[in-house]
């Protein structure tokens, strides 16, 4: 039986349990139309809770789009007879959707504290009334008795840009000890250089080697070595997973030494959810999948504590054996429930809940490692990029959009607003060598507001290739600590981000991708500009009186093009820049 529970106190319902369930909603925090409400379900009889939906609905006023944690371009507004809702859990999106206005300002941001097990979330519009109607669905997947439940909602309509309310849902998230995020080594906010789009497992030592000392030499301080060091197969696919003993790196500890030799980190790909086929993992852990059907591989079910102690001795051993620096941990998301999954916990299972025991799994993995080496870092790619994943990773890298300098940018900035002080990467950057240096330049422009990694093969590329690599690296490592700890703001979601802006104690990078005039607000010491697009003329409109700078101008190069004096005053002016190249003004 379904019963509508109602909540006099709000305009919340809540609907889906039966009868057994008592539930109480009260808020318990009230603050510049900041509203945080508390859900207590208590259960007469234990018993499994058939799926609850809280919901509530809002005029749609003055919303221009929708943000949600991965919808890349789609951020337009949603009818409710068309798309699914968003899915949310462990290891996918994050349980937070953002209305935005048309000045990019905060409707009415929502998010919920449950940041582990399975919930739906969807804002849509109704045509019959104007109105959109919100939901959190929970409990879809549980399937173990329940006695007692707590969780809270939070509820945003402050007038404030739409990052910032989404940044403040990421810090209130940081409170709860079950989402507390995990320490960031220095190494992982440094460049970094991948084998995978330009080696993929074609992987030879000598080559890496070398590619190791020309990276370092452009300002790169860590490579992750991709898949194909663990076998010998060339075929793109899963089915020598699970083992993890190197056939082709196979003096594995040799060859990590030589690459510390170069001044690099290194770190190794894992592909954790799998054990192909043809490996020996999946003789031994026969039964304990949790599908033998998917598309790559079987995949381990976490529930079992023997496949979790199997998976967290790998990447131990590997790291005292190989003196490892890092993990690249793939495929998280593919732990989920399959039609095949078996549903119900039996006696060799300690977690009824496969979302709970990847949790365990993964926080094992983090205090294992880090105990070893406190400064190991931990990768993780885009949609495993939510609160809970903070706990474990200290690196998010945008999914894989290769050639793609728009995608990447928005990428980008959809992890860095949820992110906080957890490192976000770019998709690695790879061009085809035959590129204009200006159109190369593109690929690296678009990622400076996240920490560049970067996949072409160095001893290959142009001469001026080099050049701009070696240029924007530099460029970011000198101002490494703006962009990644300075207050970040990234403009007109849906026309992805064309304007971006960072900045921190008097030092503003303003990045513009698209010709969008460039606003200046503040009395800054620096200001620098990135023209991120082919286009040679920037129009910036300054709306202070900041006074005298001095004005130069970079190709993608680096090679100084123009310098001269300007008297910043409020109103407009232009500047000729060269295609993907810098303006820097200095306060005089």
């Amino acid at each position: 039986m379904t019963v509508n529970h109602t909540v006099p106190t709000t305009d919340i319902q809540i609907v889906g349990l039966s009868e057994n369930f008592k539930t109480h909603l009260h808020e318990v925090y009230s603050h510049n139309r900041v509203s945080i409400y508390e859900l207590n379900i208590t259960a007469v009889e234990p018993e499994i809770p058939t799926p609850l939906t809280i919901k509530w609905k809002i005029p749609a006023h003055n919303v221009k789009g929708l943000w949600k944690p991965t919808t890349d371009f789609a951020k337009r507004i949603q009818a409710d007879w068309e798309l699914k809702p968003m899915e949310s859990r462990i290891s996918i999106d994050s349980p937070v959707i953002s209305l935005f206005g048309n000045k990019d300002e905060n409707r009415h941001t929502f998010a919920c504290s449950n940041a582990i097990n399975k919930l739906e979330l969807d804002a849509v519009i109704r045509e019959e009334d104007d109105y959109f109607y919100c939901h959190i669905k929970m409990f879809a997947e549980r399937h173990s008795k329940l006695n007692q439940y707590n969780v809270q909602i939070r509820i945003d309509s402050g007038e404030k840009h739409f990052s910032e309310a989404i940044r403040e849902v990421s810090q209130w998230w940081e409170n709860y000890e079950n989402l507390a995020p995990a320490y960031v080594p220095e190494i992982a906010q440094t460049p970094l250089y991948s084998t995978w789009y330009q080696f993929h497992q074609d992987l030879e030592e000598n080559t890496l080697i070398e590619e190791c000392k020309l990276a370092y030499g452009l300002g790169y301080r860590s490579i992750v070595i991709d898949d194909g060091w663990q076998t010998n197969d060339n075929n793109r696919g899963y089915d020598y997973t699970g083992d993890w003993n190197p056939d082709r790196l196979s003096k594995t500890r040799e060859f990590v030494d030589n690459v510390h030799a170069t001044g690099m980190k290194v770190g190794f790909w894992y592909s954790v959810p799998f054990c192909g086929k043809k490996s020996e993992a999946y003789k031994r852990f026969k039964g304990k999948f949790l599908t033998e059907n998917h598309r790559w591989a079987p995949v381990f079910d976490p529930r079992y504590p023997e496949v979790r102690e199997y998976l967290i001795n790998i990447y131990k051993t590997a790291l005292i054996d190989w003196n490892l620096d890092g993990f690249k941990l793939d495929f998280i998301d593919d732990f989920k429930l399959y039609p095949d999954t078996l549903r119900e916990k039996n006696d060799e299972m300690d977690f009824h809940s496969i979302n709970e025991a990847v949790d365990r799994l993964l926080t094992d993995v983090m205090y294992t490692l880090r105990a070893i080496n406190p400064e190991v870092f931990i990768e993780f790619r885009q949609k495993y990029t939510g609160p809970a994943m903070r706990k474990y990773g200290n690196m998010f890298r945008a999914f894989d959009c290769p050639g793609d300098g728009v995608m990447n940018r928005v990428r980008i900035a959809d992890i860095k607003m949820l992110a906080g002080n957890t490192a976000v990467h770019s998709d690695m950057i790879t061009w085809h060598n035959d590129e204009t240096v200006e159109v190369a330049a593109l690929q690296l422009v678009n990622t400076l507001f996240g920490v560049p990694q970067i996949s072409v093969k160095l001893k290959n590329v142009p001469e001026n290739h080099l050049k701009m690599i070696k240029f924007y690296t530099n460029y970011w490592n000198i101002n490494k600590e703006t962009i990644t700890t300075g207050h970040f703001i990234p403009s007109r979601p849906l026309a992805n981000y064309p304007l971006q802006q960072v900045s921190k104690n008097g030092n503003l990078i303003i990045g513009v991708y698209d010709d969008h005039v460039v606003h200046i607000n503040e009395n800054a010491n620096t200001i620098d500009i990135l023209n991120g697009k082919l286009t040679t003329s920037v129009v910036v409109k300054s709306t202070v009186d900041a006074g005298e700078y001095s004005l130069t101008t970079f190709d993608c190069m680096g090679e100084k093009t123009n310098h001269y004096n300007i008297n910043l005053k409020q109103g407009l002016f232009e500047v000729e820049t060269p295609a993907c190249g810098l303006i820097q003004l200095k306060k005089i």
